[in-house]
Order: C-alpha cells, then structure tokens, then sequence
C-alpha cells in the first residue's frame, strides 16, 4: 500500500464495505482481511481503500455460506482450486435447499387452538424458527439417564427474561450450552424459570410452526408458555420450577460463573463444521485432535509472510491441492487430524492461531455441541488441555458450548 493513501477507520472502512466493525475484527483475527496498519499504542485499526475489493469478495463470499476455509481458497489460492470449491459448494446449497423444502412441506399441517389471555406476565416477542433453533441446540446439553437421576436439576433447560434478553442454558457437568436470544419486543421481568427438556424441545416442535411468538412467563408462578395470535401452547404443569424471583432456580448452576471463570484460550481452530462432525461422528473411543503446521501466532518469517502446509481437500472431500508461500497477512493453512486409535484418521484443513496442539474428546460429549452449531464453521478456543474448551460457531458470539476435554490414553494412536 502506498504510504501517501488515506487510512480509514473501521467503522468507515466498515460501511464502506458492508461489513461490521465485529466482523472484521473477527477476519483480522483469522488472518483473513487483515487492517492495513494498527496503531501500536491504541490498537485501533486502519483500513487502505484499496482493500476495499477484497473485503466486498469476502463478504460475498460468506453470504453465499462459505466456510472460511474454503472462503481461504478462493480468495488466495489457484483458480483450479477455487473453481473447484465454488463448484463443491454450489452442490451442497443444492442438496441443502431440497432437504429444506421438504422439512418445510412436512411441518406446514397444522391445527391451532385458541385460548385467552392473561395480565402479570413478563413477555418477549421473537422468532418462531429462532426460538426453536435455540431449543435445539441447548436442550442436548441436559442431562440424560444416571447423571439425571443423580442430580434431577440438570434435566432442565433454564430459562430466563432479563434486561432486553431471552437466555436458554443446559448442562449436564461435562458441557454447557448457552443461546442468548435479542426480543423485538420485551417488557417485564426478570424471570428465572427451569423447563423439563423434553417439554422444552416440545415447545420448540410448536413454534418452529410460527412466525413470531409470545414467549410469556407468569410473575408469580411457574408458568411459561408460547402465544401466537390467538394459539397458545403451554408447558405441563409439573414441567417447571422457580419463581420470578428465582428462588428454585437457583439451585440450578452458576453459569454465569463457569462464563467468567474461562481463560483465554491460547489456540483458535476454525474448521468446517460438518467435516469434523462427520469425522468424529461412529467413533467409539477417545477421538484426539492434533494440528500440524504452523500457527498464525508466531508463524511468521522475517519479511511477516507465512508458510502453508499442503491442503489436499474441500469441506465436500474433493480434491483441491493447495501448497504455496502465503504473502504478509494471509491466512496459515494447517491440518487438523483426528483419530481414535482404530479407524482411519481423517485429515481436515482449518485456520488456527498457536501450534503443537493435541486434545481428546469423548465423542459423545463432543458430537452434539457440533451437531448443536450453527453455519458452515465451527471456532474451538482452547487454553489448555485440561481446561474447558469453548465451542461455538465461528462468526455468530450468541450460542456457546464448553465442551469438557478427557486425558488421553497411552495406546492411542
């Protein structure tokens, strides 16, 4: 960039390009669309016009739905491989909208029942599909079976309505799921309510139906339930606890706190979503995860480029052979593998931050916080091994997994 070019700030850059300032924070930290300049006092970062093109392309491109890997591909490498990812992902759009369709066509029967209309509730307008999907993702997270007998608390979803927000939380001690939901309309409150998980994932199958809905919670009781025009589903009585105040809630635990308590994670891994759930999906022992190649942090040589590892797949497994030095700010391509000692281990591209990184699972813990994501990139940050790992979904901050990782075993691998 020419020294004599204007800079812009990053909320004009931002504008400019259709993006917001969090988002290209988010692709400054993958290494992606990094600023022209960041001042080294404030930290604040400057864009040069000139990156204007790029950062239009990017945004195109994740509109479309490209994992950022494959986002890596078609902005840097060969036109064969970019060809051949933009063709890949075509495919899937595809498969995914008849899939789609054919959900939809299944759900549109339905018979509504009327009912009337109450006073002293907290309520929040939202989503229909929204708060299902919600539902969906944190429910998994209850507990099931022994653990639920063991400790009855944790085979709830709780939910909450404070200061302009809807929280669902779940957790069984080895994960927690948090989904933080932004109401069009909200009044009332605050309200702490447990949801047995089953009635929960009953009142999502209602609402997924709807456009909007009513979520309402009784003031003085424990009551919730779901108003669409004159509809209206409510949870079984028997299905709840707590009041308004939260006093049974309570009892539920301190998320907040396990939130708080997380360091920052010193490795970042951004991978398709699906291709690592389908390569931890039938494993019935401990899974490992170890990356190879180096990190972007401290990855790069005197002149700030980067070398990138050979990438010889797509997220759709087709062939895509990548292997070039990267110029200063472009992303470092690793491989994360993974492997349970028996089955083939799978070989996966991603974008990473840190290196000389290996950690275990149990694929039962970790399977349904990917299946529980949401778009084509999951973002795992982990600040040790024997720490909780933080999943969520890559460039979307309101659903959140921690995800417990388990010692590895000497014979593995």
């Amino acid at each position: 960039m020419d020294d004599s070019e204007a800079l812009l700030s990053i909320g004009t850059f931002a504008r400019r390009v259709g993006l917001t300032p969090s988002a290209l924070r988010f692709y400054d930290d993958c290494g992606v669309l990094r600023p022209a300049r960041v001042d080294g006092v404030t930290g604040y970062r400057r864009y040069g016009a000139g990156q204007a093109a790029r950062a239009v392309r990017l945004r195109q491109l994740r509109e479309a739905g490209l994992p950022l890997v494959d986002v890596a591909v078609v902005l840097d490498g060969p036109e064969d491989a970019a060809h051949g990812v933009l063709r890949a992902h075509l495919e899937r759009m595809r498969r995914n909208e008849a899939e789609a369709r054919a959900l939809v066509e299944r759900l549109l029967p339905e018979a509504p029942e009327g009912a009337g209309h109450c006073r002293a509730w907290a309520r929040a307008r939202i989503g229909g599909a929204e708060l299902a999907s919600a539902v969906r993702q944190v429910a998994p997270a209850a507990a099931t079976g022994k653990a639920r007998e063991r400790h009855p608390v944790l085979g709830h979803v709780l939910l909450e309505l404070s200061l302009g927000e809807v929280r669902l939380v779940a957790t069984d001690r080895y994960r927690l799921a948090v989904r933080v939901l932004r109401p069009t309309e909200f009044e009332g409150g605050p309200r702490h309510v447990l949801i047995d998980a089953e009635a929960a994932r009953s009142l999502a199958e209602w609402a997924v139906r709807r456009r909007t809905v009513e979520l309402e919670c009784a003031g003085d009781e424990a009551e919730v339930r779901l108003r669409s025009g004159t509809d209206v589903r409510e949870v079984p009585a028997g299905c709840t606890a707590g009041r308004g105040g939260g006093a049974e809630a309570a009892v539920f635990p301190d998320y907040r706190l396990m939130l708080e308590g997380l360091e920052a994670g010193r490795h970042r891994l951004i991978v398709d979503r699906e291709a690592l759930r389908d390569a931890v999906a039938g494993r019935a022992r401990v899974v490992s995860l170890s990356v190879a190649g180096g990190g972007t942090g401290g990855g790069e040589d005197a002149e700030g480029g980067r070398k990138c590892v050979v990438s010889r797949e797509t997220a759709s497994g087709e062939a895509a052979e990548v292997s070039r030095e990267t110029a200063p700010g472009a992303p470092a391509e690793q491989t994360l593998t993974v492997s349970d000692g028996g089955r083939e281990p799978v070989r996966l591209r991603l974008i990473a931050e840190g290196s000389g990184l290996r950690i275990a699972f149990d694929p039962a813990v970790l399977l349904p916080a990917l299946e529980a994501g949401v778009g084509p990139d999951v973002l795992l940050e982990i600040a040790s091994v024997e720490r909780p790992v933080v999943v969520r979904s890559a460039d979307q901050g309101s659903f959140t997994t921690l995800v417990m990782p388990v010692r590895r075993s000497g014979t593995e691998d």
